[in-house]
């Protein structure tokens, strides 16, 4: 939100510099983010000055340069070339000297020097209308009238410049009571009138108005619940022409375009005082009636953009007599209703809206303006009346029109003040320390916070209406802080806490113990957006006022927010992916479902390249090594199934007592390149919140490194091809044996030496007895009883 310094001592007359104002607006949070100069006209013509033209010759190297003596007064004549075609001898003209900076329309600019053209010297420019941004005329040079520019004057002297400084401040959107200069300048005087420092605020009230005749025009508000209070005026012979130079310097230096008077009024009001307007033409509206409702879903209506949109029956509508709508209240005008040039009566709107229905109705056209951006966080009901005569008045003066008639207003039920009861032991308890009674009353009624009776411990007090975001007491106390000063509060010396143990039932936990195994192995955490667009909307959470069309839905898969994560990496020559999101999805099935997961995305190399290892792409076992180590930590039984899932190429799953735990797979080409990711992908899902059930069925227990080493044995098995590795080692893992601590698959080979069909996987088995050294004996029963099975249960024979 830009304050023009100007506009701002219009409400506070202070003489702090605009600097100290800047700080101190930071100080109670409306944030300062910059401050900017702002001129009417670029360079404020500094270096300009008038000047008489006493020769002119042509250029005798150039046919289309004149070569001129100009006098600039004090007795100083200039050699000056210029290309004007009706540049001539006896003419007053505006002259820029040696060291004067002309600027173009993009604020760029060149240094007037003395140089030769064409072998003659120029010690300065005679200027047009365009090059010192008073018009875009390049006709020629501009001729002054001699009876009204004096010789040597400086050229500037004749223009009222407007020269500002505009306060960028990055309000926070609860803030709507400071979204005005009005607004702000209240503040900002709460502040100084209770911290020493000097400040007259001038608050604003309804004008008196003089009306004339009558008008026959009617209103009719449908709901008061969306429309509590409604004010409208009925303006004729108006004359819709440019602005004055002073409101047009007004809305410039906050970065609006200036348009006619009436439109130019209404936003002058709309930064003013922080109440939107609106202003219709009264001839288009049919049977002079103005109704205040909604109309039917799917009825059609052009606004002010020219775009047909067409309404859901639930946004408030401004209406003629005929139920034809002329604006959706509080957003955006209507293209058939607004005011033209030919405009002669308007018809004026003040209002106070329900902030919920504006909201859903800017959100469902996917409209942002800056009334709708007021009226959907509260603006203030008691300024409406305030607001709309200022505007009147205004009216009446800049574009000659006359009031007719009474205001017609409903406002069958006022909308209340907020009371609150604030006790002093909570304002210790949140502050840290101890503002005195006296001191928090001054506070509040600065804040225009009304004390309404003395209690033991506190206030009773009535919160104005216009500061919608303070309802509770923790409100009020936030409010007191700002007026009275963060920096007064001393931070503590030392900060003191009591370390909680987690337990195996904390959830959040294992997802710390996970992240930081993962980073370990380097990897690198993400975060991404739950909204976000859909193919295939089936059994998708959408959101019935989305943001845009692009975050519409809420994810189904933390997969595509990864692949988003790697391309943008990958196209910035970082091609080695490990990423990990901690992150929900959503279904709506027979219900809606919301589940939490662990994803991992790796892609390109496994290590950095190095001598030793130049080649180490990354592979789906290498995933699955990674899971490994993660599963290991939960201490639990799963088992390995082959997974079918359109996102994936190829995929498996761990499932344990019967529910799928975790999902790998190598990302499908398809959606490799839907995402414009032109090297392999591999991607993990893990059910957290089903990982912490399993973990907390699990007792873990501390206990000693064996005394006894363990013992290895391997096994070269020849098998069926269709067998995998995943199967022998649930078969070994079913061996009833305790010394089992191990089993490893170190070689496949598949030869010509091989009967065809087959294969060779080379086991190793780590054994083990914790409490004596084994016996051959015992581990030859071991060994005996896993090749009894692999033999029972995959035809396996032995290699020598």
């Amino acid at each position: 939100m830009k304050i023009s310094s100007n506009w701002l001592k219009d409400y506070i007359k202070t003489e702090l510099k605009t600097e100290r104002i800047g700080e101190f607006l930071t100080d109670i949070g409306l944030e300062v983010e910059g401050i900017y100069k702002f001129e009417s006209v670029k360079g404020s013509l500094e270096g300009i000055v008038v000047g008489k033209v006493l020769t002119c010759e042509k250029h005798p190297n150039a046919d289309k340069l004149n070569k001129t003596t100009v006098d600039v007064g004090n007795g100083k004549v200039l050699n000056i070339v210029c290309g004007a075609p009706n540049v001539a001898e006896g003419q007053t003209v505006p002259v820029a000297v040696v060291g004067t900076k002309i600027y173009a329309k993009d604020g760029s600019f060149f240094e007037i020097k003395e140089a030769k053209i064409r072998g003659e010297v120029s010690q300065g420019m005679i200027c047009a209308e365009d090059e010192l941004g008073l018009s875009d005329d390049h006709g020629g040079i501009m001729v002054l009238d001699e009876t009204k520019y004096e010789v040597g004057k400086n050229f500037a002297e004749y223009f009222e410049l407007t020269n500002d400084e505009v306060l960028e401040i990055g309000l926070t959107p609860n803030r709507t009571d400071a979204m005005s200069h009005y607004g702000v300048a209240r503040d900002l005087h709460a502040f100084l009138s209770t911290n020493q420092q000097k400040s007259e605020f001038e608050k604003v009230s309804s004008v008196a108005l003089n009306n004339e005749g009558l008008h026959s025009f009617t209103l009719e508000v449908e709901d008061t619940e969306l429309t509590p209070r409604y004010i409208g005026a009925v303006i004729e012979n108006v004359k819709v022409a440019d602005s004055p130079a002073w409101l047009k310097d007004r809305l410039k230096a906050i970065g609006l375009s200036p348009i006619n008077n009436i439109v130019d009024i209404t936003n002058y009001i709309l930064h003013g005082f922080g109440q939107p307007l609106h202003a219709f033409d009264a001839d288009k509206i049919a049977d002079k009636k103005v109704k205040v409702g909604t109309v039917a879903e799917g009825t059609k209506f052009t606004t002010l953009d020219g775009v047909e949109r067409t309404l859901n029956g639930s946004e408030i509508i401004i209406k003629d007599g005929q139920d034809n709508p002329m604006c959706i209240a509080g957003v955006f005008g209507g293209a058939n209703s607004g005011v033209s040039s030919e405009t002669k009566t308007i018809f004026l709107e003040s209002a106070y809206f329900n902030p919920v229905a504006v909201r859903k109705g800017a959100k469902f056209h996917g409209l942002n303006t800056d009334a709708s951006f007021r009226f959907e966080r509260g603006v203030d009901p008691n300024i409406t009346r305030t607001a709309i005569t200022h505007a009147i008045k205004l009216i009446e003066e800049l574009a000659e029109g006359k009031l007719t008639g009474d205001l017609l207003e409903e406002y069958s039920k006022k909308i209340e003040d907020n009371y609150i009861i604030i006790r002093f032991s909570k304002i210790e308890q949140i502050l840290g320390t101890k503002i005195h009674r006296e001191k928090v009353k001054e506070i509040l009624k600065a804040l225009e916070i009304q004390v309404l009776n003395d209690i033991q411990n506190g206030f009773e007090i009535s919160v104005p209406a216009y500061r919608a975001d303070v309802t509770r007491e923790i409100d009020v106390i936030e409010e007191i802080l700002r007026i009275y000063g963060y920096n007064k509060i001393d931070a503590p010396q030392k900060i003191s806490f009591t370390p909680v143990k987690l337990s195996a039932n904390d959830q959040d936990e294992l997802e710390n113990s996970w992240a930081r195994t993962l980073q370990s192995l380097g990897f690198n955490e993400v975060m991404n957006n739950s909204l976000t667009s859909v193919k295939d909307e089936n059994d998708a959470v959408k959101l019935l006022n989305p943001l845009s069309g692009d975050l519409a839905f809420m994810r189904k898969s933390l997969l595509e927010g990864l692949l988003q994560n790697a391309v943008y990496n990958i196209n910035r020559k970082n091609q080695d992916i490990k990423f990990f999101e901690f992150g929900k999805i959503y279904h709506k099935r027979e219900k809606y479902e919301e589940r939490k997961q662990l994803a991992i995305l790796v892609s390109g190399r496994n290590v950095a390249e190095n001598w030793l290892q130049p080649k180490s792409t990354t592979d789906f076992y290498n995933l699955k090594a990674y899971v490994k180590v993660l599963l290991e930590r939960l201490a639990i039984d799963y088992k390995e199934v082959a997974l079918s899932d359109e996102r994936f190429s190829d995929a498996i799953e761990y499932k344990s007592e019967d529910k799928t735990l975790v999902r790998i797979g190598k990302v499908a080409p398809q959606m490799l390149k839907d995402f414009d990711v032109d090297q392999e992908c591999f991607y993990v899902e893990i059910e957290l919140e089903f990982a912490q059930e399993l973990r907390s069925k699990n007792e873990l227990k501390f206990k000693d490194i064996p005394k006894f080493n363990k013992i290895r044995r391997d096994l070269a098995l020849l098998i069926d091809k269709n067998i995998s590795y995943q199967d022998l080692y649930q078969t070994a893992k079913r061996n009833k044996s305790p010394f089992i601590k191990n089993i490893n698959l170190f070689d496949v080979y598949e030869g010509k030496n091989l009967p065809e069909g087959k294969k060779s996987y080379a086991m190793s088995f780590e054994l083990l007895n914790e409490e004596k050294t084994l016996e051959e004996k015992e581990i030859s029963h071991v060994m005996d009883s896993l090749i009894k099975s692999f033999q029972k249960e995959f035809n396996a024979e032995l290699r020598s």
